[in-house]
């Protein structure tokens, strides 16, 4: 599937994966719409892109579901059209279960996994009716197996590839497709920006993050996956291994994790 002219929304661009996905699938000449809360970020992104003008703002907050008819109207408007959502935006944890309040997994759930349903819901109409889409979802290698600190980001992950799994299935006779793309460490700001067991942002990286795959990198590998269309693709470094630890040998990869100077 060639990007030239397709219309990519892309959710949680004002950095990491998000901003670097733009930056490379601007450069395939794909009309951009860039959301996330931070207006001012956004407009820098849009700035760096190769072709400004071939894209447009749309702030959006993941955590106001009552705001995602409107939203989706507005991003139709765009270029009139959408024919890849790609759902990027999210928040991570890390915090140890006991000492996690109630709030921060509601929280959690409610952006990581209601706000990606919700606003996939509220497009999928269109792509129904227009028999084409593809809602791209990146979730993360939590999202297959879990790991000390990140029980409340593993949960919501793990929901999201249950919940996109069936969407894929229901609607393949409406030739809409789904990629999951499960990133391992990239070097962003999602450690700074994870939530504490008071809700509260840790603020500072952790070795594994800052030693992760460069988000330029890691996007050229999401774009060629998003271009084959393939169902799932795992996307890291050693870490990916864990993936099939899990399916293969569990009780192994229990052993390796909780060893791991890295949780």
């Amino acid at each position: 599937m060639e990007l030239k002219d397709k219309v990519v929304w892309i959710t949680g661009a004002s950095s990491g994966i998000g901003k670097a996905l733009a930056q490379q699938a601007g450069k395939k000449g794909a009309r951009l719409i860039l959301s996330g809360r931070n207006t001012a970020r956004l407009q820098e992104v849009q700035k760096s892109l190769s072709d400004p003008g071939n894209s447009r703002v749309l702030p959006l907050d993941l955590a106001n579901l009552e705001s995602f008819d409107r939203i989706v109207q507005e991003a139709l408007s765009a270029f009139g059209t959408v024919d890849i959502l790609v759902n990027n935006a999210g928040i991570s944890q890390r915090s140890l279960i006991a000492e996690t309040g109630l709030d921060v997994y509601e929280r959690l759930m409610h952006v990581n996994y209601l706000g990606t349903i919700g606003l996939s819901k509220a497009l999928l109409p269109y792509f129904v009716e227009n028999q084409k889409g593809h809602f791209v979802v990146v979730t993360s290698l939590m999202g297959k197996f879990g790991s000390p600190l990140r029980s409340g980001y593993c949960g919501a992950k793990h929901a999201l590839h249950g919940f996109f799994d069936v969407l894929r299935m229901e609607h393949e006779k409406d030739s809409i497709a789904v990629t999951l793309v499960c990133p391992g460490f990239v070097n962003t700001d999602i450690a700074r920006n994870a939530l504490t067991g008071d809700g509260s942002a840790q603020e500072n990286q952790d070795n594994a993050t800052a030693n992760g795959m460069d988000p330029d990198r890691f996007a050229r590998k999401m774009l060629h996956a998003i271009q084959r269309r393939k169902m799932e693709v795992n996307i890291g470094g050693k870490e990916v291994s864990g993936a099939y630890m899990k399916r293969f040998f569990p009780g192994l990869l229990h052993k390796l994790v909780l060893r791991s100077q890295v949780v």
